[in-house]
Parts: C-alpha cells; sequence; structure tokens
C-alpha cells in the first residue's frame, strides 16, 4: 500500500509559480509512474503531468506543456510539479498518483491517489 501525501499548494497572482511536491511512503517507489492530475470546482478531473519511473520520459497535458514540469527524486521518494506563468483556469485541487502501468501516457491507470492540494491563482 502507497500512501501519497501533496504539499505546496496555495494563493499566488497570474503569472506567478509554485512548485507541488508529492511524498510517497509503504511502497517501492521507483517501481510506479507518477502522475499529477487536477480537479477544477464543476469539472471532471483532468489530465496534468506524468514521469517515468527512472525519470527520464515525461508526458504533459498541452494546457500545461511549456509551463509546467514534472520531475522526480526517487532517493526522496518524492515527486514535484513546478508550476510557471500561472493562469486562473490553473485553479483547482491537485492530486499526485502511482502508476504501476507497464507504460507511460495519459490514459495509464492509477493505482494509488493523494488527498490533493489546493492550488488558487488569481487574477
Amino acid at each position: 500500500q502507497v500512501q501519497l501525501v501533496e504539499s505546496g499548494g496555495g494563493l499566488v497572482q497570474a503569472g506567478g509559480s509554485l512548485r507541488l511536491s508529492c511524498a510517497a511512503s509503504g511502497g517501492t517507489f521507483s517501481r510506479y509512474h507518477m502522475g499529477w492530475f487536477r480537479q477544477a470546482p464543476g469539472k471532471e478531473r483532468e489530465f496534468v503531468a506524468a514521469v517515468s519511473r527512472g525519470g527520464v520520459r515525461t508526458v504533459y497535458a498541452d494546457s500545461v506543456k511549456g509551463r509546467f514540469t514534472i520531475s522526480r527524486e526517487n532517493a526522496r521518494n518524492t515527486v514535484y510539479l513546478q508550476m510557471s506563468t500561472l493562469k486562473p483556469e490553473d485553479t483547482a485541487v491537485y492530486y499526485c498518483a502511482a502508476s504501476s502501468s507497464p507504460w507511460l501516457g495519459m490514459t495509464m491507470e492509477y493505482d494509488y491517489w493523494g488527498q490533493g492540494t489546493q492550488v488558487t491563482v488569481s487574477s
């Protein structure tokens, strides 16, 4: 059983930056691809980014490509989401998730989810 705890959310002005962290425990972190998702009020949860087990390969949603960067430190059992040039439409609860899928992609299934951290971008 893997536990995931997100942190780093908060209130930021449009154009600003935030770095989210997700700490994993209870499993072998390097066995999982890791992803970030978000859910805005009244909307469905959407994929944001994912990183491969070793941290070499990444995939992004078009809406965040060029502004967000996903990375991981397997020695620290942590995955990050660096968010820059934030927009009001980035406001959402952000979740990290762990996947044992054999392949990396936007639609891979996830086994474990965190509780989420709120990101609010003011205009």
